[in-house]
């Protein structure tokens, strides 16, 4: 099933048709990350090894996580938000470089589940919070914090998705209603001189997330980039800074 998902994504590439690209490829992914034939129950990155749990989106089959994480500034003594923290990788990592508070957030159960196991497994669960949150909502009113972050469920699905479990979550973000909702309130979270940040690949719709931009006053400006690969599907990674207009 597996192979034959990687198949359908790579025959729909070579048709040309760049959203039925993205789609193809989410389902792949999707497929590839939800299932649990050698999948470990823990996995090694920077340095540390990782507790993994079924239903998570998986850092052993893609180098996003690793990358985004290696790229992010941590202010030291300062704050950290995670948006879809997924394994908690970048948030732990974030406390782990001397953020002193940190916060991670998941419309998952399984992936607040998986960050709250590894804040606990590398000891800095005290300072860290972590919610079930679909992005901002279940934050504090007034909180701000120094970065801000979110390896975003790049692929723009249309109006029709149903979306039939939470791992998709990971890959699929319907008419790009959450990405709006990015750029539109995560300024906001922003303390004086904070930083907002996107993880984007080339399956996303750069596109359309510039449009959005320009129409709330915004600009998105690369600060790195990297050819790299999802679950074997080549990519060009990109984070970028959110910055007012």
């Amino acid at each position: 099933m597996m192979a034959d998902g990687k198949r359908q994504a790579a025959a729909t590439i070579a048709a040309g048709d760049p959203a039925g690209d993205a789609m193809a490829a989410g389902a792949a992914l999707r497929q590839r990350h939800g299932t649990l034939e050698g999948r470990p129950d823990e996995f090694d990155l920077g340095g540390r090894t990782w507790t993994l749990l079924p239903g998570v989106f998986a850092p052993v089959h893609t180098m996003t996580t690793e990358t985004f994480t290696r790229w992010l500034p941590y202010p030291e003594g300062g704050s950290f938000l995670e948006v879809g923290s997924g394994t908690g990788v970048t948030a732990v990592t974030a406390a782990l470089s001397g953020c002193t508070r940190v916060a991670a957030v998941d419309i998952s159960t399984a992936a607040v589940a998986n960050t709250e196991a590894n804040a606990v497994r590398h000891g800095v669960a005290d300072r860290m919070r972590v919610l079930k949150s679909d992005l901002f909502d279940e934050l504090e009113p007034g909180e701000r914090f120094d970065v801000v972050y979110w390896n975003s469920n790049v692929i723009d699905a249309p109006l029709e998705f149903e979306y039939v479990d939470e791992l998709q979550w990971a890959f699929f973000d319907r008419d790009y209603a959450a990405h709006r909702r990015y750029l539109t309130q995560g300024p906001e979270l922003l303390t004086p001189g904070g930083r907002l940040f996107l993880g984007f690949n080339t399956l996303g719709n750069l596109g359309r997330l510039t449009e959005i931009a320009g129409e709330l006053g915004v600009e998105l400006r690369a600060v790195q980039r990297l050819g790299g690969a999802l679950s074997g599907i080549g990519v060009e990674l990109s984070l970028l800074e959110v910055v007012a207009g």
